[in-house]
């Protein structure tokens, strides 16, 4: 996939992808080639969905959790909820490293990328 950028300011927020040229031929021009690989866009995405998919599940947890406080009889299960949820949270920082290896196994002469945060 080749991506056309029109503003050569992205390359310092961009993150993604190798950058293969910046049109050595006309420095004036304002554009960017990135080629990024089918590969790597799907590792990206499942990556994402998988992130996307336990913060919705964090989010679902402690509002569940919250509403068992309300009642005397259901605080524990309330607090196991809680518990679960902080567990969830460990969950995020561990894709994020998981998707990075995966990436640098995959792509080993590509930057590590710190910019996407999922």
């Amino acid at each position: 996939m080749l991506v056309r950028l029109p503003d050569p300011q992205l390359l310092r927020t961009l993150s993604t992808g190798k950058i293969h040229a910046m049109n050595a031929s006309n420095p004036h021009e304002s554009h960017i080639n990135l080629h990024i690989g089918h590969e790597e866009l799907v590792i990206r995405n499942r990556y994402e969905t998988l992130s996307i998919a336990n913060d919705v599940l964090i989010g679902l947890v402690f509002l569940v959790g919250s509403f068992l406080f309300f009642s005397e009889s259901t605080v524990t299960l309330g607090t196991w909820l809680f518990v679960i949820g902080s567990f969830q949270m460990l969950i995020r920082p561990t894709i994020r490293l998981v998707r990075r290896i995966h990436l640098q196994k995959v792509y080993p002469q590509s930057p590590a990328d710190t910019v996407r945060d999922y």
